[in-house]
């Protein structure tokens, strides 16, 4: 009997041919794969959200002064509390922190004018001053808390007196990251005293808004990393079977309980952390950076290195898509005594690297889109207190911002002689978070959180944009 072919009958394949015909099925699997991914992204809380307007800026770099800088040492000149120095104040002061302020105190430092546009910066900022052209200066700040830690939560929260969203939170809540797989709200050793993580927290946002700390005051900037970010013993896609199966149960046990904040940040947090894991490590190695580029943020000065690699982090950040980026130069400006040494001594640690920051972000055309905002918590008294310091003024204080829709080599507001009290065009905390948000395409008013029944919003009840600094 002949025998005949029979396409059923098994046969052994090569390897050559096995991966031939299973080399389409291997595409399947990862093309399923990589579109679970982007659904998963897709519903997270920090996916992309369209704001209320066409936006000016799209992400924010904050640099944080914590203490309060003297604005009449930095960008608000006085020529008469040079020529007034040791006398009394020719009119009464506010209630201040201290009982005991002494007469007036002369600038140790000289003023010139600087740009195209003839700013007025003193000779702690040499390379900041280079910049002028570029920046926006609001010189009539004022807020409501003398005391660093209420000063510091209004600052950042918008009250002095309660634990509110920051507005990192805000931001992120009202429109999400440009990269699902980093925080949208990163902090860069951000202080742990006066509010210590209020300053940066959700409070009753959903936690994905919660800034992420990335180091800690005390911490240097080179040891300041994410943790456990690398997972060198378990491949990806037996760690996404195991997530997958702790998510099932976190999603079980969410069903029957009804809605948990905390257990849904926690489902969250773990999507977050494992699509981490493939941007991180790159973000924060910054071994492929140029030796001009570690020069000009001051790596290669051990008196720059630690806030320039800051103001690196921050610019790799934000060139990534992390939506709101803050860096804190910790608790240094609080110069009650040795005015002269302290704030000589701060200045030259930022100048160079904020200076750095700026002209990396023109020079890669991210500052046009990037909004980014200088400033502490309050301000100082134009009188001397001791013999060489100066107390906290919440009446006056200077912020700059550059880039992000501001118009720049700007001058907006202005205190009185003296610069004890800001008195043209007064900008409060609550004005200036209503004026960042709207230059992100956000309106304060309609940026709201229903909670405890009723409808909360960065500003409270307060804030109006101030639209004489828009480009």
């Amino acid at each position: 009997m002949n025998s005949h072919w029979n396409p059923y009958r098994s046969r052994t394949l090569s390897r050559r041919e096995l991966l031939r015909m299973s080399g389409a099925g291997f595409g399947a699997l990862a093309l399923q794969a990589l579109l679970g991914e982007e659904a998963r992204a897709a519903e997270s809380p920090l996916a992309v959200k369209t704001p209320h307007f066409e936006p000016r800026a799209k992400r924010v770099i904050f640099l944080f002064m914590h203490g309060g800088p003297s604005q009449v040492d930095t960008f608000d000149y006085k020529p008469l509390l040079q020529r007034d120095h040791g006398k009394p104040l020719p009119f009464e002061r506010p209630k201040v922190v201290s009982s005991v302020t002494y007469n007036l105190l002369k600038s140790p430092w000289a003023f010139k004018q600087y740009g195209e546009s003839g700013m007025w910066v003193s000779e702690l900022f040499p390379e900041t001053a280079k910049r002028v052209d570029d920046l926006c200066f609001i010189k009539s700040m004022w807020g409501s808390n003398s005391r660093h830690g209420g000063a510091l939560l209004e600052m950042h929260t918008g009250s002095d007196t309660f634990v509110r969203p920051s507005m990192g939170s805000w931001v992120t809540y009202g429109l999400g990251s440009e990269n699902q797989s980093m925080p949208g709200y990163i902090t860069i050793c951000p202080t742990q005293s006066h509010g210590g993580a209020n300053n940066y927290g959700s409070a009753f946002l959903p936690a994905p808004y919660a800034g992420t700390p990335v180091g800690a005051v005390g911490i240097k900037a080179r040891d300041a990393k994410i943790p456990y970010i690398a997972n060198d013993r378990t491949p990806a896609a037996i760690q996404r079977m195991e997530l997958d199966l702790v998510q099932e149960m976190n999603r079980e046990q969410l069903a029957s309980t009804g809605a948990d904040a905390a257990l849904e940040g926690r489902i969250e947090s773990f999507e977050l952390a494992f699509r981490m894991q493939a941007e991180a490590p790159g973000l924060q190695d910054i071994s492929g950076e140029t030796e001009a580029t570690r020069k000009l943020y001051g790596l290669d000065d051990r008196v720059t290195e630690d806030f320039g690699l800051q103001c690196l982090m921050a610019r790799r950040l934000s060139e990534k898509g992390v939506r709101f980026v803050q860096v804190s130069h910790t608790y240094k400006w609080d110069q009650h005594a040795d005015l002269l040494r302290d704030h000589s001594q701060n200045a030259r640690e930022v100048d160079r690297p904020i200076a750095g920051l700026l002209t990396d972000l023109k020079a890669r055309g991210l500052l046009e889109d990037t909004l980014v905002v200088w400033g502490g918590e309050f301000g100082r008294t134009p009188t001397a207190q001791g013999s060489d310091g100066r107390d906290h003024n919440p009446e006056a204080f200077t912020y700059w911002l550059a880039g992000g829709g501001v118009k720049a080599g700007l001058q907006y507001g202005a205190t009185d002689d003296y610069g004890y009290y800001s008195v043209e065009n007064k900008v409060h905390f609550h004005d200036l978070h209503a004026t960042i948000l709207h230059l992100l395409g956000l309106d304060h008013k309609r940026l709201t959180y229903r909670y405890a029944g009723r409808d909360f919003r960065l500003t409270d009840v307060h804030g109006e944009v101030v639209t004489g600094i828009f480009a």
